[in-house]
């Protein structure tokens, strides 16, 4: 339903002939009230006289107040004072006029008491709507959803208001709760405070609610876990005002509350850069991106659009993901140029002929293979994806003199137990060399799991739930860190083009127990955890570790903070790293597993891999020496 409060001459016209009429029948009833139902034939005469200038003074005032445009639904306390002020200035003007004229004059007594009177017929034609909406606008329907507001403040009232006005949401507010027990039993908007937020559960099944309305600012994640631990029994759903969302005015309505989202519950605040400070750095740049096509590579590509790069190269082996990309981002910002290069990082020619195409300022390496249990059966795969594909990228950069160089890593990569994880780790010791003989500056940003993205834990678990379960958890003491997706890049912008090092790492607060967020989650969809859907744990897949870490020890020894991104010094590769790299590409296209998993440990000692594939001795029998150098032509130092 939507109430237009403008261009209806004839509704303006009805209500000034309406306030004449209340004027005229307040002056009649005063006088009667005055003389106690016998006016004397003299103060009759007076009060014909008086009335066509107490109408004309009254509507003046009124008009000129615009209380003639008056909004039946949407008015307030403020509306109300305003017309208040405009009655009062009716009768001065009124008293200023009538007392100038000659003639008799009206007792003081009738006036103040026509001022009460037309005061309360106005302001009671006015509000009738918004009343009538309160007490009746609210239907039992089986198809509207019986509400609890959660916080009896600002933003819940605001909230009630918004709700009030847009009856066809088919929401019935039934109460508030909230923590403060001074609010316990007062009413705010003529809805009662029926407890506090712990008296959910029982408040939710007494009154049958079926939807709960997080309307306290800034709730920290813990509350929020907290309240759906205990609602975990019911089949209530959650809507919550956006974390982003931090001015607290007028403006807060229904319109702005989103489903509870995994966001929601992350245990920290969520990270804000600042993007003008990286703009500069940005504006008017070209820039490549390899892995476009994927969750962290397209965002990076909607952010530096909206930082006003000058033009941007998505280069993805996934050309159905790729097209769909770039078309989605030449529609929402269509003064960038976008291009699409379908390549394989694998290939160095192809991503060389790309570099000298585009000459590139910024290079983005997002492309990888991130799936762990895939890469423990595909090992050579991903050395040629993550390890080669990388280092193909960074000398790409190198050769054709882009500024900067930036590596997407993992918390997989620190002392890793899985292929994914070692291959990032070997990726980084690979980028961090090369950036010391490059006037390409070269920083490899680490951070944990991402909400949302491809392959990522959460949608996983919203498919086993829109399915009926199982949800399947690997373990039930498992926990990883988890950011947004614009979280991540965001750190990735500011630490790589911030000059913070060439290791750089997010502080990303405590871990989440997967358990729990799988629980969270089933709650979260109006289902019943281990009643409706069930959670069955299946144990580690290869390659998986019980907790993730972010750091080495060595790495946390000596570190700088600059708006919760860690710059890391990390012990400088091995003297002999590029003819371990020349062993390592052998060993992965001849597709030998064995050998290829024991010269990746070598490379990095603090691997562990899997049990079904420990290895202790080292390679042997493999190339070194001038073979190595042939095969990658590195940088040479420059002055």
């Amino acid at each position: 339903m939507r109430f237009v409060t403008h261009r209806l001459p004839g509704r303006f016209s009805l209500l000034l002939l309406f306030d004449a009429l209340a004027t005229t029948v307040a002056l009649y009833a005063a006088a009667y009230l005055r003389f106690e139902g016998r006016v004397p034939p003299n103060w009759v005469e007076a009060v014909h006289a008086a009335l066509p200038v107490l109408v004309v003074s009254r509507l003046a005032v009124l008009w000129a107040s615009r209380m003639h445009r008056w909004s039946f639904f949407l008015s307030g306390l403020e509306e109300g004072v305003r017309l208040g002020i405009a009655t009062f200035g009716g009768t001065v003007l009124f008293l200023a006029v009538h007392f100038g004229l000659a003639g008799q004059r009206l007792p003081l007594s009738v006036v103040v008491l026509e001022l009460f009177l037309t005061t309360a017929l106005l302001a009671a034609a006015r509000y009738a709507p918004r009343v009538a909406l309160v007490f009746f606008g609210e239907r039992a329907d089986s198809d509207w959803h019986r509400t609890i507001i959660v916080g009896a403040g600002s933003a819940g009232d605001l909230l009630l208001r918004d709700l009030r006005r847009s009856p066809e949401k088919k929401i019935k507010v039934v109460g508030f709760v909230d923590d403060d027990p001074h609010k316990w039993g007062t009413t705010l908007g003529g809805k009662p405070v029926v407890g506090s937020i712990d008296d959910l559960p029982r408040l939710v099944q007494a009154n049958r609610v079926s939807l709960v309305l997080l309307a306290i600012m800034n709730m920290p994640a813990q509350r929020v876990r907290s309240i759906l631990h205990l609602c975990s029994s019911s089949k209530a759903r959650f809507k919550i005002i956006p974390a982003s969302f931090t001015r607290m005015d007028e403006r807060i309505s229904a319109a702005m509350l989103h489903d509870l989202s995994p966001e929601d519950l992350l245990p920290r605040v969520a990270v804000d850069f600042d993007q003008e400070e990286i703009r500069p750095l940005v504006q008017g740049k070209r820039v490549v991106i390899t892995g476009g096509a994927g969750s962290i590579g397209g965002e990076i590509a909607r952010q530096v659009a909206g930082l006003g790069a000058g033009e941007i190269v998505l280069v993805d082996v996934n050309e159905n993901d790729l097209y769909l990309g770039v078309r989605r981002l030449r529609e929402e910002h269509p003064g960038v140029a976008i291009r699409a290069e379908v390549a394989d990082v694998r290939e160095p020619g192809r991503l060389l002929r790309l570099g000298k195409r585009y000459r590139p300022h910024l290079v983005f390496h997002a492309a990888a293979h991130k799936h762990v249990p895939l890469m423990e059966d595909a090992p050579e795969e991903a050395v040629k994806n993550n390890v080669f594909g990388t280092i193909h990228a960074a000398l790409m950069a190198d050769a054709v003199g882009a500024e900067r160089f930036v590596l997407i890593s993992t918390d997989k990569a620190v002392r890793p137990s899985s292929v994914m994880g070692a291959t990032k780790r070997i990726a980084e010791l690979a980028v961090r060399d090369l950036g010391r003989k490059s006037r390409t500056r070269m920083t490899a940003v680490r951070f944990g799991n991402v909400l949302g993205s491809a392959g990522s834990v959460v949608p996983l678990f919203k498919q086993q739930i829109e399915r009926g379960g199982p949800v399947t958890v690997t373990h039930p003491d498992c926990t990883r860190y988890f950011m947004t997706i614009p979280e991540a890049v965001g750190l990735v912008l500011v630490s790589a083009l911030g000059d913070y090092g060439e290791l750089c790492v997010l502080e990303m607060g405590e871990p989440v127990r997967i358990a729990d967020l799988a629980h969270h989650l089933i709650t979260m969809a109006g289902l019943i955890p281990n009643v409706e859907i069930p959670i069955v744990f299946v144990g580690l897949r290869a390659g998986e570790k019980l907790h993730e870490e972010l750091m080495t020890e060595e790495e946390e020894r000596t570190r700088r903070v600059r708006n919760r991104i860690l710059s890391a010094d990390s012990p400088r590769p091995p003297a002999d790293l590029w003819e371990r790299l020349g062993d390592l590409k052998r060993l992965a296209e001849s597709g030998d597993q064995e050998p290829l998993l024991r010269a990746m440990r070598v490379l990095v000692p603090s691997y562990q891999p899997a049990p079904a594939r420990e290895m202790s001795q080292p390679p042997e029998g493999v190339a070194r020496g001038a073979e190595a150098a042939q095969v990658f032509p590195v940088p040479p130092a420059r002055a």
